[in-house]
Order: C-alpha cells, then structure tokens, then sequence
C-alpha cells in the first residue's frame, strides 16, 4: 500500500458541510501542498485556506490530521471539512488528483486497510457497515454490539478454551513416561461440552439477529373485505394497497417496510381467504398462507371471531376488525384507530420476546463457522471416549476447530469474502 487514497466521506450532493477522507504515506504531503506555511498537528483541528496546484484559492477549511497507526486505517490520514457545495467538493477532488501518487479510492477499500493493519477485525467491519445501514433502534444497539468487539471477546474465550483442552491432550501424547495425568479425558470432555453449548446458543441466535438486520416479517390475514388492506394503509400513513368493497381485490402480496417503535418491521397485506374458482386468486390465497405461516408474526383479522384453520403459525394474535364504535374489547377500526395502539403494541411485545434470544453472531457466515466448530468439536468430544490411542486424532479437530473460529475475524482463508464485504461501503468508507 503505497499509494495514498482519497474519497468524499459524506453524502452525494449539496450539504453545509463535506468531508473529504486521505489516506497513505503521503496524507500530509496533501497538505502542504493545498496549503501555505501550514504546520500539522496531528489530532489538533486547523483552520486554514487551501489553493489549487495553480495557486487558486479553493476554499477555507477546517483540517484534522491522524499520525498512523493511530488512526482508522492505521495509515497517516487527513480529513479535510470542506463547505458543501457541488463546485468546492469538484475542484477539492480534482486538485487531490493532480498530486503524484494519490488515487480515489475504491468502495470500502479506507475500511480494508484498517483490517490489513489489524485495526479492525473482519466482524468488527461487518458491524460498521451495519451501523452505517441502521435505519432504526434494534439495528443500531445489534450493530454497535458487533462494531464494539464483543463477539470477538466472546471468541477468544472459546478459543482459549480450546487451546487449554489441546494442552490437556497434547501434554499426555507428548509425556507419556513423565510424572503427568494420563487420564484427561473427564478434564477435556468438560471444556468441550461448554464450549459446545455456548455455540450451540450462537448459532440458534443467528436467525433472531438477521432479522433484525433485515426486518421481521408480519403478515396481515383475514377473509375478504375484512380490512387487511386498509389496517395496512392506517399504518403505513398512505396508499400502499389499493382498498375496495369487492372480494379478491387483494391478490398478491404487499409489502409495506416500516420502523414499529424501534423495530425493524416488513408489513404484509395478503390475499383474503375464501374458496373461490378463480385461479389468479386461489394462488395468491395459496401464496398467502404459505408466506403467513413462514412469517415471525400474524395479525389475524376476523368480524365473527372465528379463526381461520389454514394458518398454522403459532404466533397468532387475533383482532376484531371493523369496530368503529370502539367498545369490542380487542376490537381494532382502521378507519377511527381505535384499537391501533394496543395491536401495535402486542405485536412489539411479541418480537421483543424473541429479540431476548439475541446472541453476539449476526450473519449466515458467522453461523457456518460456529456449525462447522460444533461439529468438530463433537467429533473431538467422541474420539476422547476412546482413549489415549485417539488423542492425537482429538488434538488435529481442535487445532482445525481454532483455526475454524479464526475465519470469524479475518485471520485466515477470507480471501473469497473480503471482496463482497468491503463492496457494501461508499468511496468515503
């Protein structure tokens, strides 16, 4: 990495204020050739004039200069806090450019050498970008959670765990005729029983935190005209799905993607259930059922207070729809709201339930490491009972279990991911 990187940091466009990020060996060369008589003072904030390579004058700035490895990217870095405009973050760019050695950076690649210089590791990243992505509360605490280091605390505990029941086994193969224990088997068994359930934990958990990331889903049922659709636009605060008296005006299925009190919610207005001979219709009621019972929650409308035997979810929470006069206890009217709030809050209390499951692991990639650890682990778990004979065959699944759990942070073979990741960033990241 012997280029220095730059990029615009904040958003496309017109703003008061835009950060232009460097990074490199020669982030401060940047500076004094933008700048006259400057003098760098590395986490001191600097007002000063910058000027073209011309010796135009481009703008007055506020500058912030980072001495690596203290740094995000461990590298030597200036922010330069440009005004916002269009032609000042141009011109700011175009003078970065003309400098020897200095490129725009690629999406993501400021984060990247943080990782390469081990500022940050590889679940660490993923919590950044996470945080960058969060458009409500449960995202932002689960994301902050990952950014912090937590599951990588929790890593290095199972990991020195690990390390400790290969010092059991290893200390036996190695000092067979020394004055040292021969039967560790109860010791190891242990170990790897805790550690086993502790991932055990994770990897049910993963499902839980990527609906966060994602959003859980909530799927509105009911027969026809039971005012799926308009609860939908109540809570929508608009138009999203189209509202008539006729039966089967609903069809397929609308998503409406909204912030419930924190929590990331995808709304889904479904086709009304009823036998019917029309065949567009009876696959969007198939449709429906199928997605309403694969859902995280359903809201069942109903005018009689029958239920319907097609949903099988069993997290159901049932309401009496069309109840305008507002005196039907768990009556619901999209038209007055009465009866809004308290189903707006029984659906939060039922995801919250789940969220209480929550682990430290967030991604599918995370959850294949810890299955292919368990795994391991378990077979290490019964070469033990074995005996001494099959220690040497324990200590190889440890050692490739270890070096499992290090795929979490980037330490080794994650060539095929760090592309897809660090892609997911802006030029400024």
């Amino acid at each position: 990495m012997t280029d220095t990187i730059y990029a615009l940091s904040t958003s496309q466009g017109r703003a008061g204020i835009a950060v232009v990020r460097i990074s490199g060996p020669d982030a401060f060369l940047s500076l004094r050739s933008m700048s006259k008589d400057i003098q760098i003072k590395p986490r001191k904030t600097i007002l000063c004039d910058l000027f073209t390579k011309e010796g135009l004058h481009l703008d007055r700035a506020l500058v912030i200069s980072f001495k690596g490895p203290n740094s995000f990217t461990g590298e030597d870095v200036v922010e330069l806090h440009i005004h916002g405009s269009i032609a000042v973050i141009q011109k700011t760019l175009e003078t970065l450019s003309k400098i020897s050695n200095f490129r725009q950076a690629l999406p993501g690649e400021f984060t990247r050498r943080a990782f390469l210089n081990e500022k940050l590791n590889l679940a660490e990243i993923e919590g950044l970008a996470d945080l960058i992505e969060a458009e409500t509360e449960a995202q932002r605490v689960q994301a902050l959670k990952v950014l912090s280091g937590k599951l990588g605390e929790r890593a290095q505990e199972w990991r020195s765990m690990i390390i400790k029941a290969m010092a059991l086994i290893e200390v036996t193969i190695d000092f067979a005729d020394e004055e040292v224990p021969t039967d560790v088997s109860k010791d190891v068994k242990y170990i790897l029983t805790h550690i086993i359930n502790d991932l055990d934990k994770e990897s049910k958990s993963i499902n839980v935190a990527e609906r966060i990331r994602t959003g859980f889903e909530v799927a509105i049922v009911g027969k026809p005209n039971v005012g799926k659709s308009t609860l939908l636009n109540a809570m929508a605060g608009r138009e999203a799905a189209i509202t008539s008296e006729q039966a089967g005006t609903t069809r397929d299925i609308i998503e409406v993607r909204m912030d419930l009190d924190g929590l990331p919610v995808t709304m889904l207005d479904t086709a009304g259930l009823r036998e019917t001979n029309n065949l567009i219709e009876t696959k969007g009621i198939t449709r429906a059922i199928e997605r309403a019972n694969s859902s995280d929650l359903v809201v069942m409308l109903t005018e009689d207070g029958e239920t319907l035997p097609e949903i099988k979810n069993p997290k159901t929470l049932t309401f009496i729809s069309k109840c305008d006069e507002g005196n039907q206890e768990n009556g619901l009217s999209a038209v007055t709201g009465f009866g809004l709030d308290n189903m707006i809050g029984s659906i939060k209390n039922e995801l919250e339930k789940t969220i209480q499951n929550q682990g430290l692991a967030t991604r599918f990639r995370h959850k294949e490491a810890i299955d292919r650890s368990i795994s391991k682990l378990k077979t290490a778990k019964k070469l033990v009972d074995d005996g001494p004979t099959s220690y040497d065959l324990v200590a190889e699944e440890l050692r490739q279990t270890a070096y499992t759990l290090d795929e979490l942070f980037g330490r080794v073979d994650v060539e095929k991911v760090l592309d897809e990741i660090f892609s997911s960033f802006c030029l400024g990241k």
